[in-house]
Parts: C-alpha cells; structure tokens; sequence
C-alpha cells in the first residue's frame, strides 16, 4: 500500500476495483461449472467471464470435484466503473445508540417493558444469528436484549412454523418479532419471510407489530420490499437492532398520541 503522500488522486466518480495498480480493475473470482475436468472446461470458464464482461482472464486454479464437476479460481479485469460520488451510506433514518442511551431512552419514551420475539423460522436450523441478538451473552462484547432492562425478550429457537411465531407474538401482545433467516439456498428466505408477512396482515396485527429481519442476504430494501420494517444484514450488533425498535416504538406511540 502506497503511502498517503504518493498515492494518486482517487477519481471517485469512476471508481473500480484494483489488485496490483490502481485502476488496474483485477478480481478474483471462483466459481463450479458442471462439466468434466479438463482443457476444455478451462477454456469454457474463460469464455464465461469473457461474456460476464471481463477482460484477459484467466485460470490460475482448477480441480475436479467429483465426476462432471470442477471448480475454478480465476482472474479478471473489470471494464466496468462505479460513480462512488453519487452514492450514500446505506442504513436507516435513525442514528445507533449505546446500551445506556437504549435504555435511557426507552425509559423516557416507552415507560415498560419492550416485548420482542425472536426465532429461525422455516426450515432454518441456524440459531445462531437470533441468539447473538436475543440472549444475554450477545455477540463480541455486546449484550443481546435480554440484557437490556427495556426489553422482555422471548427466542423461540429454530425451526420455528411462521404460524407458531406469529400466534407467540399475539398471545405475549409483542411489540415486534425480529426473524434470522440463514439458509438461503433457491431464495428459501424470501418466500419464507414473505409468507410470516402475509400471516400478520391476515390476522389483522400489521400496524401493531414492529416486523424486522436479519441474516447474510438479508438488506434493509429487501426487508422492505418484502413488507418488513427493517432488514439487518453482516455487521449487525444488538444494539442496531435495539436502537430501531425503541425509535419505532416510540414513534408510533407519537403518531397515536397525536
């Protein structure tokens, strides 16, 4: 890495990726084809980051993974550039608080206990992204909620029937459900987060309900495009998820007051 003082100016409306040189547009990328190893599956890899738009690339890795399969590991040079410029931090209006802030503020604006209800649902037996931000222990030194004195938090664990979440909310008259979904294959997280979507509005509970999401292809747009309120994806801590349910909360009791 160059030194500040020699570094060349970064034109950031026309940004793209580099390896060796900046601008030199160098990626690696690997990815399995389904045919049989050999020189003719090498040449088929490079024809196919030709198509997808890069430029001299090349092999520097394949193997057989079993008969009719091999994976490769490649490089490229990306032709094509980004205006870094024009773009903003992604995340939502709401500015992160610390745990004292939480729950200073809850106390301020909420006066009770936040009820919240958590699980893996569908098939997801993945309950590790849910327990870093429910239990106690948190995640990297942060406490999860049931750390927090502003929330009564219940995690149902994984495997969790979308009906069965849904029905615990409305029994514990919860203020919101956050759901982690982390298997993801064939898009199995999105039909399953739009289905828990449709079983709160068919029970009439969408306005009551503060409905939020996570896990690794998880994005707040597409949290809210599928009907949530908020997505969380990498780089989530109890807190983030924290800080928007007390906000909400609090908003919505503001609406309701006015």
């Amino acid at each position: 890495m160059p030194e500040p003082s020699t570094r060349k100016p970064i034109d950031l409306s026309k940004v793209k990726p580099y390896a060796d040189h900046l601008g030199d547009g160098i990626v690696q990328m690997s990815f399995t084809l389904p045919v049989p190893y050999g020189l003719a599956a090498r040449k088929a890899a490079q024809e196919l980051a030709a198509k997808m738009g890069f430029e001299h690339p090349e092999v520097v890795h394949y193997q057989e993974l079993t008969d009719g399969y091999t994976y490769f590991v490649m490089f490229g040079e990306a032709t094509q550039t980004v205006d870094y410029s024009t773009l903003s931090d992604e995340g939502f209006d709401v500015e992160y608080m610390g745990e004292d802030e939480i729950e200073a503020f809850a106390n301020r604006r909420i006066g009770r206990p936040i009820v919240v209800v958590g699980a893996a649902t569908g098939t997801d037996t993945h309950s590790v992204g849910i327990d870093a931000m429910l239990n106690l222990k948190g995640f990297h030194g942060h406490h999860g909620l049931e750390g927090y004195k502003a929330f009564q938090t219940h995690n149902l664990g994984s495997q969790v029937p979308n009906s069965v979440l849904v029905s615990r909310a409305i029994d514990l008259d919860a203020d919101a459900i956050l759901v982690s979904q982390t298997v993801t294959q064939q898009n199995l997280h999105i039909a399953n987060l739009t289905e828990l979507v449709e079983i709160v509005e068919a029970e009439g509970r969408r306005k009551q309900l503060i409905l939020t999401c996570g896990g690794p292809r998880v994005s707040n747009e597409l949290a809210k495009e599928l009907g949530f309120d908020a997505g969380f994806s990498k780089g989530t801590y109890p807190h983030h998820v924290a800080s928007f349910i007390v906000r909400e909360l609090a908003a919505r009791i503001d609406r309701t007051d006015g």
